[in-house]
Parts: structure tokens; sequence; C-alpha cells
């Protein structure tokens, strides 16, 4: 009797040890939620032995930052979600220039298409004329070099990229420079394809990963405005290369090439990615060469979408998070970077170390 009570005490350890291990490779696992509905698994703080009294502190500062959604993701699932005020987790809020990396993932699903080559001049889908420059240093233009910043315009003319406002200032791959010419990435999707830029992107991105949201016109724009959950969304499918679940969205290749060093002037900007790590930075509006690390409290490999009033997308894949900020300035109105970036890395360290 003592010998069978022996074996069942040692089977049942036996299966809580199994059932422990398969939960805790779930955990491990990267998920995907539903493509439609609301359904998201979570994971709670304590399961990743995260320092939970340093939460309040975190939700804290962003309220006091003026932050509207906050998201953290591990492994795809849920751990932190917190909406400020008024707002709430079905209330879209715009992008800003976050958004730039969004035309970077369209414009190589449109290369894999045959849409377009990144290494061929703009003018071969434009047709010549379309920027101001002499037509010899428009030819140097190249679809990479806008993905790049390098384009060599004018980036001292204002936001406005009428052929007027595009003017020559240095040969193509000479200059990094923050400049809304990017979009011209847009207008060469809508010539190729021979559809709105909006109906491409909603076939081939957001209806294909659940996002939600939509491209509204905002000064001389489209701004895309969105939920933090469709953030999210999008930040899952940046951690995962660009493949939702076991559906490519966009060539792995190219997603790789967008998030490292895409140029030898600005080591920290990819395809309209920023990227964390690198030994110097340059900011936006400033010819500038900063050195150290973009963001020094964030993980090395740490790639990252900005926007104007720090709308945020961290994804770090070592750390197999990604991290949803948007809201109003934190501070002051900026352009893509700001000191609340290092500050606020500092409090989530205290977390997720």
């Amino acid at each position: 009797m003592k010998k069978n009570m022996t074996i069942l005490i040692l089977i049942i350890v036996f299966l809580s040890c199994s059932t422990s291990d398969e939960s805790s490779e779930a955990n491990q696992s990267l998920y995907f939620p539903p493509i439609s509905g609301s359904t998201w698994e979570t994971i709670s703080p304590s399961e990743l032995n995260w320092n939970e009294a340093e939460i309040e502190p975190l939700l804290n500062y962003l309220e006091d930052k003026n932050t509207k959604s906050f998201i953290i993701l591990y492994n795809g699932r849920i751990v932190i979600e917190k909406y400020f005020g008024d707002h709430s987790v079905s209330k879209p809020w715009y992008w800003a220039s976050a958004g730039k990396t969004l035309t970077s993932i369209m414009t190589g699903i449109a290369e894999e298409k045959g849409l377009l080559n990144i290494n061929n001049k703009v003018s071969n889908y434009l047709g010549t004329g379309w920027t101001s420059a002499p037509i010899a240093k428009e030819n140097l233009i190249t679809c990479k070099h806008l993905l790049t910043m390098t384009s060599g315009l004018d980036d001292n003319l204002g936001d406005n990229v009428d052929t007027t406002n595009l003017q020559y200032l240095a040969d193509a791959g000479e200059r990094w420079a923050y400049h809304n010419v990017y979009v011209k990435l847009q207008a060469i999707i809508e010539v190729t394809s021979q559809q709105t830029f909006s109906t491409f992107f909603n076939t081939n991105l957001r209806d294909n990963i659940g996002m939600t949201g939509t491209w509204l016109q905002t000064g001389d724009f489209s701004v895309y405005y969105s939920t933090a959950r469709s953030m999210a969304r999008f930040g899952l499918l940046a951690l995962n290369n660009g493949t939702w679940n076991n559906t490519k969205i966009v060539n792995e290749n190219f997603f790789l090439n967008s998030v490292n060093t895409s140029q030898n002037i600005n080591l920290a900007y990819g395809y309209l990615w920023w990227l964390n790590g690198k030994s110097s930075y340059h900011l936006p509006q400033s010819q500038f060469e900063f050195q150290g690390k973009l963001i020094p409290n964030a993980p090395n490999d740490m790639y990252a979408a900005l926007g104007k009033n720090d709308q945020k997308i961290y994804v770090a894949p070592s750390k197999k998070l990604v991290i949803i900020r948007m809201g109003d300035s934190a501070d002051e109105t900026n352009f893509a970077l700001s000191n609340f970036d290092n500050d606020l890395w500092a409090k989530i360290n205290l977390v997720i170390n």
C-alpha cells in the first residue's frame, strides 16, 4: 500500500512539473492576437518576476507627462495596459512621424510585388521635374535615398513637398537630413499600384494584422490615426521581423535592413526607423553628430518609431518587448526624440529588471 502511495505521489509531482513547464513554454512563445475581435492574451508582471512595486510610480510618471495610452507587450501578451484621463481602448490618436515606419514597410511590400525597386531613381516612377533640382542632380535620388533621409534636398524650406519647395542642396547620399520628401514613396506606390496609398495600405497591411485606423489629411500630409492596440499590433509585427503569426507581410530581408544602419552618416537611422545602441546619431533639424547611444537607458538592440509630441513604438527583441506610448508632448513640443525617452526607459527598467 505504501509503495502504491509513493508511486501515486511521484506521478502527481511529474504531471504538476509537466504542466508548469508547458505553461512556462506557452509564456515564452510569441503570441499573436486574433485578427478580429478584442481578445488579447495577458501575462501578469508577477509571472515574469517583474518588480511590481515600481509599476505605480511608472504609471504616475506617465500620467504627469501627458500620456493618453501606454502598453507593454511581452512576447506579444499584454503585461501593462493603461489609459489616462478620458482616453480609452477604443479611442484613436495620431501617430505623427511614428507613422513613417508604415510607409517604410509599405515600400518593402510594394517592392516584393514588383511595383518598385528601391535602388531605382525616383524619376523612373514620378517622371523628371518632380523637384526643382537640376535634372542631373534629381536623377541621383533613388527610392532608397528617400527611405534613408539622404535625398540631398534642402530641409530648411518647410514641410511642403511641392516641386518648388524641393530644391538641391547636396548630392543624394552625401547628407542626412530629416525631410518630409519621404512621402514621395507613397506617391510612387499610388502610381505603380494604380490605387490610393490608403487602399494599398489597408489591403496589404492593416487588414492582414487586425489593425484599425485611417489616414487623415492634416495640413500638407496624411497622418495615421489608430488605437493604441493597433499601434501595438504593428509593433508586434516588427518584433517578428515582418511576419504576422505564420503569414509573411513583408520580406524579412527588407525588414531587417530597415532596422539596421542604412547609410554611413546617421548610424542611428534605418529605413525610417530610429536605432539604438550605435556609437553616434543625428537629430532632426541639425547637422551635428552626437556621440553615444540614442537612448542610453534602452536596450542596445532596440529600434523605434518616434513621432512628434512623444508618440512612441519601442521594439526591444532581446527583452521580447513592444512598448507603446501615445499622448500629448511630455514636456515641450519635439519632432522625434527628447529627454523623456531616456527618463521613461529608466523607469521601465526599474519594473522589468
